[in-house]
């Protein structure tokens, strides 16, 4: 039988990966690594890095284009469910052609394979689909999240408050609850905080959280959120794409 492991890596940092993480690399005998283009190069370039740190030698490395995806979409749903239906033929055809029986294949998932991450789910399809046969596991990671928080040395959650994780899409229609206080906001491109500048919010906001290019600002929402804009339109406009996760913390 074939195997998969879905690796959580981390939010940037190599000394996120855990002695699990470093396990699993090494026991791997194949791994799928995804291009995502000469601007995210160095996303590729730091998994890389990883291998020749933990990976077995002779370990082999098989490539493939990463989809394009339309992330303008009126109709999101169906946009993403095709997305991950193309990274599906890469995954089965990975698993087909480039593994033997008995062998592992891995995919480094950045930040935590259970958090905002498609790979489950592409895998299920996968599997839905009939064509090949794996068994697989999951190796947690440091999710941006933890990452933020620890770099601002805050608290997730407040004594027995619920905590809510959204999309900066979620959040541009409205704030998630009137009993949550506590607001994680990830994948948002278009500054959804700068929708609730009225309330009484205390934001936490990193970039590249864990890396040499790491971004970190808090304070009252009002005060620090045309700062935020600025360094976010900064940082893209230098890098070619940006990954950041925030906190929003109403009094």
């Amino acid at each position: 039988m074939k195997k998969f492991s879905v690796i959580g890596i981390g939010a940037g940092d190599p000394d996120h990966l855990t002695l699990q993480a470093v396990k699993a690399i090494g026991a791997a005998h194949a791994f799928l690594i995804l291009e995502k283009g000469e601007e995210k190069a160095d996303l590729t370039g730091l998994r890389r890095a990883m291998l020749d740190a933990h990976a077995r030698p002779g370990h082999r490395l098989v490539e493939g284009r990463d989809p394009d995806r339309d992330r303008t979409p009126a109709d999101y749903a169906p946009t993403v469910d095709g997305w991950r239906s193309a990274r599906a033929e890469l995954f089965e055809r990975f698993v087909a052609e480039d593994l033997a029986d008995g062998e592992t294949g891995a995919f480094l998932v950045w930040g935590d394979p259970s958090l905002y991450d498609s790979t489950l789910a592409i895998l299920d399809e996968v599997l839905e689909r009939g064509r090949v046969e794996f068994e697989h596991e999951v190796v947690p990671g440091i999710s941006s999240v933890s990452a933020l928080l620890a770099r601002h040395r805050t608290n997730l959650n407040r004594v027995g408050r619920p905590v809510q994780i959204t999309t900066g899409r979620r959040l541009a229609e409205g704030w998630p609850a009137d009993d949550v206080d506590d607001v994680v906001v990830m994948l948002d491109a278009r500054h959804a905080f700068t929708h609730h500048l009225d309330q009484d919010l205390f934001i936490y906001w990193g970039a590249y959280v864990g890396t040499e290019d790491e971004i970190l600002v808090s304070g009252k929402l009002a005060e620090v959120a045309g700062r935020i804009e600025e360094l976010r339109t900064e940082a893209r406009a230098r890098k070619g794409w940006i990954m950041d996760t925030y906190l929003l913390r109403r009094n």
